[in-house]
Formats: structure tokens, C-alpha cells, sequence
């Protein structure tokens, strides 16, 4: 059994109405937020590259702890020498996906779901997909006195972050191959989707106006927190284990104009990712200060533990499971079919990787010619 993280564009009428919601990265909020583009500090003799300074963006989230690490460790700093960075944090896809077509950021972490939309609605024209940060970090989490198995998800209330968004189409997909029927649009059918904010999730959880919820860390773990059971791993319905859960993308005119600059962010993505998987207890804790200085609090041990060990840090963009997403959301009648050729731009990547002795890596076709 398959199941995909869905691509978030809701087809014809539907689309002008819902767009703003459906382009949420990971599903961590509807609401954009912007830590005023903090600037790392470099040092007076630093050489700089061909730009002053790169803007990037990223969310305050676990699924995004190769930049959280990176920033925080000086890990990108150092392979960008005296080119300055400007960091920016965002809780919504369609933020960052604006502030790339504005020209305020220049390379950004994000899902796949704003991704497509980015790609498809500007017609290939303003960004690319240039390298892979992470998989996994999806769960199924139910009450365990209402849920004892996944039959019993039938006639009950499940959770998923929006219509549309990644999760959410995953869970309609694997309700599809069940064999029961849900209206996509409504959520109502032999199981009732209950589009839900993940902000606000725990708090439907406990006042058991939901039974369970299909949903990225670390609200899935904030849910156990709460007496809920992990029924289902998302990743465990995958090849391999593997779905791309976030992206690094780059603007297309900064990537003309400043290949260098964004190998140089490429390395230090490489390097921060070797970190984090050579010392994994140091960059967990890295990555929760980091959340702290942005957010105002650390994460529990009890849901950072957990949600650290559920995500998968890597270089591979996991190109297949794009496609395969991109699938799913038109069979659950959520996404028109896409024109996903050129999307991705692996070739700094794999220079980088190469330089490294590492593996080259696939755009399952993809490309850009």
C-alpha cells in the first residue's frame, strides 16, 4: 500500500477561493511570520562571493533543522566567507513563496506542496528545486480508547492540518485505498476529515472533538503528550521509508546570477546534514535553542525526543516521491494534473556531492534541460 504527501493546489473554482490555505508548507499554520531578517555576523577578512549578502528562508519547525542547525552553527557562514547571510523565518508557504517571487529571499526551506504551486502557477518561471533537507515526520496519532486499529478509523473524526495541504491528501489517499469514500471537498464519508489548524489540534484532541489526526511533527508527538497512540508512521507506506517532506528552492534569476553563492549554500546544507548525523543529541539540542530564540520556547523532552527520531536529514530531494504526490493529488481530485518538467536543478548539488565523494543524486526526470 501506497500513500502520498499530497501537492496542495485545489483544482478550478476552488482554487481562488482556498489558495491561501492550501499553500501552508507543512501544515505548522496559516499565519506568516518574519524574524526581521537577522544577519549573521562574518569576519572583517572573510572573502566574499559574487552577492553581498543571500537572503533565505526557512519555518521554525524540526522539518526544517538543517537550516535551524546550520544558521545557528555557522555552518552556512562558513562556506559563504564574507557573503552575508540574511535570515528570515516564516509559518506559511504562501509567505515564503512571495517573498522569493519579491526578490525578499533568494534560497528558502520549504514542503513540497508550495513547491508545486510556486512552479506550476508562475509556469516554471520563478524558482527551482535545488536540493533535498529531510523525510519523514508524519504520523497517524489516535485515541487508543476509541482506535485499537486502522479499521476502526471508520465512522470516526481524524484531524489533518487543511484542505488540501500534504497531510491531508495523504490521509485521503490512504482512505481511498481502503476502499471507503470521503468527499474531498466536505471531508464527510465513511471517515470525517477534520481540517484543523495544528496550532489548535492538541486542544481539539483533549476536548475529544476529534479522535485522532494525520499530522507532521511535532504535533504528532505533542498529541502522544497527550495520551494519544502513534497507529501508523507515514513513512512506513513508502520505498525505502523515504517521502520528501522538505525542499531547499532558489529563485531562479539568483541562481543565473549567483551559481557560486548558492553552491556555497548547497555545502554548507551537505556539511550541516553530516553534522547533524555525526552528532544527532548536539544538533537535536541545537536545532530546539534555535526554536526557542525564534518561537520564545524550547520543545519538551518528551515531544522533541520522539519527533527529533521520526525525520530523516539528508541531501536527496527524493524526486520520485514528488511525482508520486503529485499522482495522488490528482487522483484525490485535489490538484490538475501538473507540468512538473524542470522543476528541479540538481546539477550544483551534485557538483557539491561530487566534490565530497559522495553519490550523485536523481531528478527521477525532472530536470531542467
Amino acid at each position: 500500500m501506497s500513500a502520498a504527501r499530497p501537492l496542495a493546489t485545489l483544482r478550478a473554482i476552488a482554487a481562488l477561493a482556498a489558495l491561501p490555505l492550501l499553500l501552508t508548507a507543512c501544515g505548522y499554520g496559516s499565519e506568516a511570520t518574519d524574524d526581521g531578517g537577522k544577519q549573521t555576523a562574518v569576519a572583517a577578512d572573510a572573502k566574499k562571493l559574487s552577492a553581498d549578502e543571500v537572503s533565505i528562508g526557512y519555518f521554525p519547525n524540526l522539518t526544517h533543522a538543517t537550516a535551524l542547525v546550520g544558521v545557528q552553527e555557522g555552518l552556512f557562514q562558513k562556506e559563504l566567507g564574507g557573503t552575508k547571510i540574511k535570515a528570515s523565518t516564516f509559518n506559511a508557504g504562501p509567505s515564503e513563496i512571495e517573498a522569493l517571487n519579491a526578490g525578499s529571499i533568494d534560497i528558502g526551506w520549504i514542503g513540497p506542496s508550495p513547491s508545486i504551486n510556486g512552479y506550476t502557477k508562475s509556469k516554471g518561471k520563478n524558482l527551482r528545486i535545488i536540493g533535498g533537507s529531510a523525510s519523514g515526520g508524519v504520523k497517524l496519532v489516535v485515541n487508543p480508547d476509541k482506535i485499537k486499529i486502522l479499521d476502526d478509523l471508520k465512522g470516526k473524526k481524524i484531524a489533518t492540518p487543511q484542505l488540501g495541504n500534504t497531510q491531508d491528501v495523504a490521509f485521503l489517499n490512504w482512505i481511498a485505498e481502503k476502499g471507503w469514500k470521503v468527499d474531498a471537498q466536505s471531508g464527510k464519508g465513511d471517515v470525517s476529515v477534520v481540517r484543523t489548524d495544528n496550532k489548535i489540534t492538541p486542544d481539539a484532541y483533549k476536548s475529544g472533538s476529534i479522535d485522532g489526526a494525520w499530522v507532521p511533527e511535532p504535533t504528532a508527538s505533542k498529541l502522544v503528550a497527550e495520551g494519544a497512540k502513534v497507529l501508523l508512521d507515514e513513512s512506513t507506506l513508502w520505498p525505502k521509508n523515504q517521502f520528501v517532506i522538505t525542499n531547499i528552492i532558489v529563485s531562479q534569476k539568483f541562481l543565473k546570477e549567483h551559481p557560486d553563492v548558492v553552491e556555497a549554500v548547497l555545502r554548507g546544507s551537505v556539511k550541516t546534514n553530516e553534522w547533524i548525523s555525526a552528532n544527532p543529541d548536539k544538533a537535536k539540542a541545537s536545532a530546539n535553542t534555535a526554536l526557542e530564540k525564534l518561537s520564545g520556547k524550547a520543545l519538551p523532552a518528551q515531544v522533541l525526543d520522539p519527533a527529533w527520531k521520526s525525520i530523516t536529514f539528508l541531501d536527496d530531494p527524493l524526486a520520485a516521491t514528488l511525482d508520486t504526490e503529485a499522482q495522488h493529488a490528482v487522483k484525490a481530485g485535489l490538484l490538475d494534473k501538473p507540468d512538473l518538467k524542470g522543476i528541479y536543478d540538481l546539477a550544483p548539488l551534485n557538483k557539491v556531492l561530487k566534490a565530497a565523494g559522495k553519490p550523485e543524486v536523481s531528478d527521477a526526470g525532472l530536470g531542467a534541460e
